[in-house]
């Protein structure tokens, strides 16, 4: 079969396009969206390549046409907390469905550099006219920082490209607010169960259960890691409830702490009467653990809803909050250590 027929059963793809016209696949991408970065010469080259080869021909006619694909790419990692994932993706395809626009999914196993600069090459082959990146940037390359720059980019998790702007609750003072709450009931000392430090999110919580404890001259005893899923919270809740004077932890996610209060109730420790747990995300189970969990309320529909609007609206990053402080819900895994 000849490269014509295969192109004939499955159509060309943008990396066709970019081997016949000699330039790269991005390069491609931007002469379609009409971007003023590119030459002449190079432009008639791909315009060219794009007729000979019938790339998506009515798609690409519409988008030199109109400028616009009407759809924006979200990415999202596979792994972590399924309800945040969920919501984050109601809350931008709800915004973007409100403005006429259609969301494409490009979703990645691990925080892997090849594997989102695939995502992001996968975004631009479909012409998105915007991304939100739900997962946290840990290396930036040339070519994740050549295509946030020519395609608007936000990203909810405190990580950036240059090109990109950000969208975001301060996560240090939600841990900062879950610690003190522990304190101010009159724990003497707080341990952590933090998240992937891989995170932004992860490491901002952490230092904010640093700051609260060094504010009142409480060394920080050293934090346990868990990677945001209820089994790793009841791997390193076994750890704690082995620890006699432990009777307060901070958990840097709920569905982390579901999995310290199972370890500790195992153990034979009462979740509050032994030991206090507070978290961060007030999900919707939350409410109905058993006992019902004090946590740090985001709203993670809001998150992916207020990533959107600052695609549509470009402007400075901001903080998602609108008085930029996070919201402590009380309920029933906190109260005043038992006299011993």
């Amino acid at each position: 079969m000849t490269e014509t027929d295969i192109h004939a059963v499955r159509g060309p793809s943008m990396t066709d396009v970019a081997r016949a016209a000699g330039v790269s696949a991005q390069t491609v991408s931007r002469t379609l969206r009409d971007s003023p970065n590119v030459n002449p010469e190079t432009r008639r080259r791909v315009l060219l390549a794009v007729e000979q080869l019938g790339y998506r021909l009515n798609n690409a006619a519409r988008m030199l046409s109109s400028g616009r694909s009407r759809t924006l790419g979200l990415v999202l990692l596979q792994s972590g907390g399924y309800y945040s994932r969920s919501a984050v993706t109601a809350g931008v395809e709800s915004a973007a469905e409100a403005a006429g626009l259609a969301v494409s999914i490009a979703t990645i196993a691990s925080l892997d550099t090849g594997q989102m600069e695939r995502s992001l090459s996968k975004l631009a082959d479909q012409g998105v006219e915007g991304i939100v990146i739900a997962v946290p940037l840990i290396s930036v390359t040339r070519k994740m920082e050549e295509i946030t720059r020519e395609i608007p980019t936000v990203t909810v998790d405190g990580s950036r490209t240059a090109g990109a702007a950000v969208v975001g609750i301060d996560q240090r003072a939600a841990g900062r607010l879950a610690t003190e709450h522990l304190l101010t009931l009159g724990h003497g000392q707080v341990w952590h169960v933090g998240g992937p430090d891989e995170w932004i999110e992860a490491r901002q919580r952490r230092q904010g259960w640093e700051d609260a404890l060094v504010a009142v001259g409480i060394e920080p005893p050293p934090p346990l890691e868990g990677d945001w899923s209820p089994a790793s919270g009841h791997r390193q809740g076994q750890i704690l409830a082995m620890i006699p004077d432990v009777s307060a932890v901070f958990v840097a996610s709920d569905e982390m702490a579901f999995g310290v209060i199972r370890a500790l109730r195992e153990h034979g420790r009462r979740v509050p009467d032994d030991v206090s747990i507070v978290s961060v995300d007030d999900i919707a189970l939350a409410a109905y653990c058993s006992p019902p969990l004090t946590t740090v309320r985001q709203d993670f529909h809001r998150v992916g809803a207020a990533a959107v609007d600052l695609l549509l609206a470009p402007g400075a990053s901001r903080p998602l909050t609108d008085d930029g402080a996070p919201e402590l819900v009380v309920r029933a895994t906190t109260a005043a250590p038992a006299v011993r």
